[in-house]
């Protein structure tokens, strides 16, 4: 009797997008994404979302920022960096 794993639910997928679309997901992995994905529309549409996110921010240059855009993200950058600098 072969063990089969748990199908992947919702979550799982919003959690292992960027591997998936990284390629840095196990075959078995993968494999259980994609199945996930052919039955579930939503999940479905959100990696399309995430795809086209990043097609599209790829074409962002620092000229695309106005001058307080580029000061609020330099704030919310420090900000993160202090964080992680604190959690241990």
């Amino acid at each position: 009797m072969l063990l089969s794993r748990p199908q992947i639910v919702c979550q799982e997928v919003v959690e292992l997008v960027s591997d998936y679309l990284e390629g840095a997901l196990s075959r078995g992995q993968r494999r259980r994404f994609e199945r996930h994905l052919a039955g579930c529309p939503h999940c479905s549409e959100y990696l399309a979302q995430m795809r086209e996110t990043i097609r599209l921010t790829g074409r962002l240059v620092p000229d695309d920022l106005s001058p307080q855009m580029r000061e609020e993200f330099g704030e919310l950058f420090r900000r993160w960096r202090e964080d992680a600098d604190e959690t241990p």
